[in-house]
């Protein structure tokens, strides 16, 4: 049998993660719980290596290292975009497909070559994403999350980041890249994912 996630009673929180997109969504999102949010960044904080096998793998190493480091429960995200015609690529590795430069357009162009290098025009995606709370003491709880759609190009939109441009959710009209922030909120793999965390360790607030 499964143990209960930890309740979370603290007032401060570590997002584990360098990239300022994902640190303001998760910021977004916590808003409501009135927690002071700190990020890796902000605290200098060393960014692991990310050598997990899969998602949720990826989400314990840099949860972990933040609450070691910060000795405060850290929250960090991975999570990616999984194209079945492209064996589930570039899946855990789709920060590393936009290079040390984060260049996310290259990134995006790539996954649109290799489809069409393949003859396929039209391709199914879906992101998804592993949320870990860890703790000091070495707990970690996970909660996943996913969101599916087809692929669009060329991209559209400036909003969102990394993939967003060229994601249209199912039965949506615009890309995460295109939609307004609070709509995004609303249906993305995160949002999901963040429900569960919710649900799981602030049952209270």
């Amino acid at each position: 049998m499964s143990q209960a996630p930890r309740a979370f009673h603290g007032r401060s929180l570590v997002v584990a993660s360098h990239n300022e997109g994902k640190v303001h969504e998760i910021c977004d999102l916590l808003t409501p719980f009135k927690i002071e949010v700190l990020s890796a960044r902000e605290l200098d904080l060393p960014e692991p290596i990310e050598s997990g096998a899969t998602f949720a793998d990826n989400a314990k190493i840099k949860a972990l290292s933040a609450a070691h480091s910060s000795s405060l429960p850290a929250l960090a995200d991975d999570s990616g975009l999984c194209v079945p015609d492209l064996g589930g690529a570039p899946g855990i590795y789709s920060a590393r497909w936009a290079g040390t430069d984060k260049n996310f357009n290259a990134a995006m162009e790539k996954v649109h070559s290799d489809l069409d290098g393949q003859g396929i025009t039209e391709a199914r995606a879906h992101f998804w994403c592993s949320l870990c709370l860890g703790w000091p003491d070495g707990h970690v709880d996970v909660f996943e999350g996913q969101v599916h759609g087809t692929l669009v190009w060329p991209p559209r939109g400036r909003k969102g980041f990394g993939y967003d441009p060229m994601f249209l959710p199912d039965g949506e009209s615009q890309t995460f890249g295109e939609m307004d922030p609070v709509r995004k909120h609303g249906l993305s793999h995160r949002a999901r994912a963040f429900e569960s965390l919710i649900h799981g360790c602030f049952p209270a607030r």
